[in-house]
């Protein structure tokens, strides 16, 4: 008898036996479900519940047999895989080029943010991006890495001010893909992300039940790179700059403390009035790198506020940008890769949100969770790190990014909401 079970799709309701509007029954042949909903999206959803149901039984080896298209196949792959791994899918007859793709990409990015944060420091992480980037083309990646006080002798007083109480030194990678091998070529997009592999805080410290899941603080670096993977999979033949700004946030006595004042690159002061409002303070650095290197676009990502998750919940991310039309493109990327984003306000004026009587602008507001609008204030914060005037510029919070429990259609931890989306922006033209 094989150890696998057969699941097949059907638009056929599941037989009286088995209840009303099951979405799930069994036959001889195996495991059948049952999309009974006219609505695609709708569908999938059911075909993602469902596997995590037929997981959640014991069940870690299954085969798609008969009739699936590659979403379908795909919805039953993220609600069947789990954080502890073990799982097999033998995907339905037929080409499998794209889901093998997306598998790479999205197994490394939820396996680097489910990790320990012992084994999962800043340094680990930047080299786990560099590796799995030169794997894919070697002869197209170079790299650069700045770490410890190097930073601050390039300037990059956000990231090192973060990270320097850790004795994992803060590092600020930065990768070259370039398939053009022109070094003078232009820089399509340059992508930025939120490396903070362990948050406690800092002095503004968590609860420990919210310190828990401080791991995930790296998914925006996890999310770029695995979105730089899987177009270099689907063909991307454009240049592209990766930035990761990795830290751990700790308590020390060479810690940053609030009240502290940090004079970035642009000259913009800034008053630390919050330690765990480290993510924007971090991302500053990068967005300022992104200008220097006069990339036509710059797309960020970071799990960066409680805001954006009570805003949308966890079914999406929040998109924020001044650029209407790019975030109208952002939203179209989403869509078209069956992924939950939504667009949230940000205005020229959110850059005033955060004011200070000591700098130009406070990191935060002194009120718990950053006070009303913490999300826009944020990305009002990073818009002013950004060139252009913010044109081309599209900030992610991925409130959708991570789940510290289980539930309907993920099992707990690292989901890779957000990998596809940016991966399509950057093949678009």
């Amino acid at each position: 008898m094989s150890d696998i079970l057969n699941v097949t799709v059907s638009k056929q309701a599941a037989p009286a036996q088995w209840g009303t509007n099951n979405s799930i029954s069994m036959n001889a042949e195996g495991q059948v479900i049952h999309l009974t909903d006219t609505d695609y999206k709708s569908q999938l959803s059911t075909i993602q519940t469902s596997a995590r149901q037929i997981q959640s039984l014991g069940v870690n080896a299954v085969a798609l047999t008969k009739a699936w298209d590659i979403e379908q196949q795909w919805s039953f792959y993220l609600g069947f895989t789990t954080a502890k791994g073990g799982q097999t899918v033998v995907w339905a007859e037929g080409d499998t080029t794209e889901l093998n793709n997306r598998k790479l990409a999205f197994d490394w990015s939820k396996n680097v943010t489910n990790q320990s944060p012992q084994d999962m420091y800043p340094l680990a992480l930047a080299n786990s991006a560099i590796n799995l980037i030169t794997e894919l083309a070697p002869d197209c990646v170079t790299h650069e890495i700045v770490m410890g006080d190097d930073l601050l002798e390039n300037g990059w007083v956000g990231l090192h001010s973060v990270g320097r109480a850790s004795i994992h030194p803060p590092v600020m990678l930065t990768l070259d893909y370039n398939p053009t091998k022109d070094k003078n070529a232009p820089i399509s997009t340059a992508l930025v992300g939120k490396g903070i592999t362990f948050d406690s805080g800092g002095y503004s410290i968590k609860a420990s039940e919210g310190m828990l899941s401080m791991k995930c603080d790296m998914g925006g670096a996890a999310t770029v790179t695995a979105a730089l993977a899987l177009a270099i999979s689907r063909g991307l033949n454009k240049r592209v700059k990766l930035i990761l700004c990795c830290a751990e946030n700790l308590i020390g006595g060479n810690a940053y403390k609030l009240g502290d004042i940090l004079t970035y690159k642009n000259g913009t002061t800034v008053e630390i009035v919050n330690t765990d409002a480290e993510g924007r303070v971090v991302l500053a650095d990068g967005l300022l790198h992104a200008g220097e290197l006069k990339a036509q676009r710059v797309i960020n990502a970071a799990t960066l506020t409680g805001a954006a998750m009570m805003a949308v919940g966890s079914d999406y991310n929040a998109v924020f940008g001044l650029d209407k039309p790019f975030v109208a493109q952002g939203l179209q990327a989403a869509e078209l890769e069956f992924e939950g984003a939504w667009a949230l306000p940000l205005e020229k004026f959110h850059q005033k949100a955060c004011p200070s009587p000591y700098a130009d602008t406070a990191n935060s507001r002194a009120q718990k969770g950053g006070g009303q609008g913490g999300a826009s204030n944020a990305a009002g914060f990073l818009s002013r790190f950004v060139s252009n005037e913010g044109q081309n510029w599209l900030h992610f919070d991925l409130a959708g990014a991570f789940n510290p429990a289980g539930n309907g259609k993920y099992s707990a931890g690292a989901t890779g909401m957000g990998v596809r989306t940016i991966a399509r922006i950057l093949l678009d033209d």
